[in-house]
Formats: C-alpha cells, sequence, structure tokens
C-alpha cells in the first residue's frame, strides 16, 4: 500500500526538479519582459513582512529568552513520546464488519450449523446491520485452510448518518461482543479486506497474534494454553485463543487381515464399505441445464451416530452375504493434532489475540514483560509475535538505517551550498523542534 505512493512523491518531486531548470528558464525568457519590481513593492510581501519582522526583531533583541521558551516548549511536548503509543497503520473502516469465533475442536457440523443460525439472528437484530452472512465448515480449497471450527461471519452496516446518535464503530462492535457470549466460542473481531491481508501476509487471523514453535504439538498446546491464560488477565486483551493443535478427534478402523481372510474380503473391501457407508460416495451426478449436482450415498444419521452403530455397517462378502463391519474391524476414537502447521521446519501453533486497544506497541511490550515474569519456556519452544506487529518491527528495523542516511545525505548537501558545518547544524537542528508540531 505504501510503495505507490512513495514512488508518486519521489516521481513528482525528481520531474519538478528536472522541469525547473529545463523548462522553467525557458518560460521565464518567453513570458517575463518589462520592468520588474522589487519585492518590496509587492503589497502581499509588505504585508507579511510588516506581520514578521517585528517578531524577527523582537526574537533576535531577547535571545536567551527566545532559546528557552523554545527549549521548555521541547521539554514540555516531549513526554507525549511515551503516552502516543504504535500501530503499523490504523484500520480503515470498510463499511463492514467480519466476525470470526473459534470452538474447540470437534464440533459436529449439525452443531456448528446451529450455532451459526443463532449468531446471525443476534447480527441481524442490530439497527446498524444491514445484511449478515455467515459461513462455516471446511473449505476444498487448499488456499484456505479455515478448520471446521473456525466461523467466518460478514456483517455488512448501513451507512453512518442512518446509525443511532452517538454510535461508533467501537461502540457497536463492544455491544454485539457482549450479546454473542456463547460457552466454548471465542470471539474475534476484524474487518473483511483488513482480514484477508493479515492471514495472506502472517497466517495470523487477527491483528496481533503470536506463533509458538516447538518439537512437540502437546507441547505447544500446553504453553499455548498457559500464554492464553496470562494475556487473558490484561485488561487491554477482549479475547485470547490458543489453537488446540493435539487436540482432534478421530475414528480409526483397523481391519483384522484374519478375520477377513476367512469371509474372503481383502482390506480395500472393508475400506470401501467404510468410504461409501460412513464418510459417502458420489454414484452419479445430476444435471439440470448448465449446473450439476453430485448425488451423495451413504448411511443416515441414525445408524452411524456412535462407534456401536458404526459396527452395523455392512460389508458384502464375495459369496453375496453381507456381515457387519465390526466382526473383521477394530473401531474406536483416539486423540490426534486437529490440523499440523509447519514453518521455519518447526511444528507451530497460533495464539489469537483480538485487543480493546490500538496500542499495539505498548501492549506488546507489557504482556512481553508479564510472560518473561510468569511463563517457562521448556527446552526447544519459543514463541514470536506475529501477525500486522511484525510489520511495525521490521518498518522500525528499516528506519534505524533510513533516518541517519538521510540526515547525513541533508548535511552534506548544506555544506556543500554554504561551505559551513555550523550554518549546516543551524539549519539541520531545527528538525527535532518540528518533532513538537507533529506530537
Amino acid at each position: 500500500m505504501f510503495r505507490p505512493l512513495a514512488w508518486t512523491k519521489t516521481l513528482a518531486v525528481g520531474f519538478s526538479s528536472v522541469l525547473a531548470i529545463t523548462l522553467v528558464p525557458v518560460l521565464m525568457v518567453m513570458f517575463i519582459k518589462g520592468k520588474l519590481r522589487p519585492e518590496s513593492q509587492n503589497p502581499v510581501s509588505r504585508w507579511t513582512q510588516t506581520l514578521y519582522l517585528p517578531v524577527l526583531r523582537f526574537c533576535l533583541k531577547y535571545r536567551k529568552t527566545t532559546l528557552l521558551v523554545n527549549l521548555l516548549f521541547l521539554v514540555v511536548t516531549f513526554p507525549l513520546v511515551l503516552r502516543i503509543g504504535s500501530q503499523f497503520m490504523p484500520p480503515l473502516y470498510e463499511g463492514s464488519a467480519l466476525y470470526m469465533p473459534t470452538a474447540l475442536p470437534g464440533i459436529s457440523i449439525t452443531q456448528a450449523s446451529q450455532l451459526l443460525q443463532s449468531q446471525d439472528r443476534v447480527l441481524r437484530s442490530f439497527p446498524e446491520v444491514e445484511t449478515v452472512f455467515g459461513v462455516v465448515g471446511r473449505s476444498d480449497s487448499a488456499t484456505d485452510n479455515a478448520p471446521l471450527d473456525m466461523y467466518d461471519t460478514t456483517i455488512m452496516l448501513k451507512p453512518r448518518d442512518q446509525w443511532p446518535a452517538g454510535m461508533t464503530y467501537e461502540k457497536l462492535i463492544g455491544q454485539m461482543d457482549e450479546k454473542l457470549q456463547y460457552p466454548g466460542l471465542t470471539n474475534t473481531w476484524t474487518m473483511p479486506v483488513e482480514n484477508r491481508l493479515d492471514m495472506s501476509l502472517t497466517g495470523i487471523k487477527t491483528p496481533l497474534g503470536m506463533k509458538i514453535q516447538g518439537p512437540s504439538l502437546d507441547g505447544i498446546q500446553r504453553l499455548g494454553a498457559q500464554i492464553q491464560q496470562i494475556l487473558s488477565e490484561t485488561s487491554q486483551v477482549r479475547s485470547a485463543f490458543a489453537e488446540h493443535v493435539s487436540q482432534g478427534f478421530y475414528v480409526n478402523i483397523d481391519t483384522n487381515r484374519l478375520e477377513a481372510a476367512k469371509y474372503g474380503l481383502t482390506i480395500a473391501d472393508v475400506q470401501q464399505a467404510v468410504a461409501s457407508g460412513i464418510g459417502g460416495m458420489n454414484i452419479g451426478e445430476n444435471i439440470e441445464g448448465r449446473e450439476r449436482y453430485p448425488m451423495n450415498v451413504r448411511y443416515e444419521r441414525d445408524f452411524r451416530d456412535n462407534l456401536a452403530d458404526f459396527g452395523r455397517v455392512l460389508v458384502a462378502t464375495p459369496t453375496g452375504a453381507q456381515i457387519p463391519i465390526g466382526q473383521v474391524a477394530k473401531i474406536s476414537f483416539s486423540n490426534g493434532p486437529a490440523m499440523i502447521r509447519d514453518e521455519d521446519g518447526q511444528l507451530t501453533g497460533y495464539v489469537y489475540i483480538d485487543l480493546n486497544t490500538k496500542d499495539y506497541g505498548g501492549f506488546v511490550k507489557e504482556a512481553s514483560k508479564l510472560l518473561r515474569q510468569k511463563l517457562k519456556l521448556p527446552a526447544g519452544y519459543a514463541y514470536s509475535w506475529s501477525g500486522e506487529y511484525e510489520f511495525e518491527i521490521r518498518a522500525k528495523e528499516r528506519l534505524k538505517i533510513i533516518l541517519p542516511v538521510v540526515f547525513f545525505a541533508i548535511f552534506v548537501l548544506l555544506y556543500m551550498i554554504f561551505h559551513s558545518a555550523a550554518e549546516a547544524m543551524v539549519l539541520i537542528f531545527p528538525t527535532f523542534y518540528a518533532m513538537t508540531g507533529g506530537l
């Protein structure tokens, strides 16, 4: 976003400099003719000098007082640096909001759909809301790795002139968050475009987050739970959620090869029964004009709702007989990784942090100090701050190099013009006073 702006500024200044030494002299010769009046005869110049010269004479007469007043002004405004906070870029109001709560792993699609509809009804009850569109479920796209326990609800807002008097975006999000407190859900609020940029660039869906890396998913989950508890104690955190990276639930169907062979079955025969009866299998396609709808067949939910029902799924034998799959396979539940992330060659887990403050830099300093006091990192594990805060750190590191280079270049140019180091320093020194206006 900033690179086009920087190029625009640089090209504008560069071409204006070229025109100043090529085109402008030609135009001056062509159009500036006749008797040229001195600046003292210009009425605008006389008026500005009338205001400026008395101030200049007063400052030159009382030089020590002028320097003291300026120094006091610098001292008074400098403490504002400690209160101004830091953020890479203030969020741009998009006219919409994105509600992205996260549930615990293992939630069923039926329960997730019911929760989604309940959330949509609550959101539509606000007079500031125009439309609500919620999505839940795992995507088929490899570029969108959202798990089943992550919701994605886009809220289109009405124009601000139609909002109740005194209502702001921050107040609206606060009221929505207060009404959407569901057990087992951790709320996250952002904006659609901002969220897509954050997730594309850092993988974190919130402007600020953490990445925990280590050799074991169980260790990462335990560390994430501790960090979540510590950060939730601070007043600046609206919600914090550490991914349950090792809390996925799996149904294991282990075929007994000897028992299956007695009935003339192979492992592939058993797996086909599992895929078609429990998972579902497309057996055809329904064509309606240009539209195509797959026809999927599997057991009804009542026949595959628990482990005992799984065992009654029928497998056809070569003789034509059908036997329950429980006779040739062992069916069990087990825990495992809900999603495996790998970054920089290490297993990784995310912590999503939703803040009610815009001072991301100040929060990171306070939270880092708190984590150093209360968190003991096991050997081989590490955490790092991520999200939009990464860009702020990167920009600060660049400025540490760029600013000295820029000031040195300005000093060299001034010295080349005036041939005096003292005069060049006098002209650079007021830049520190210019900071008072920015503050």
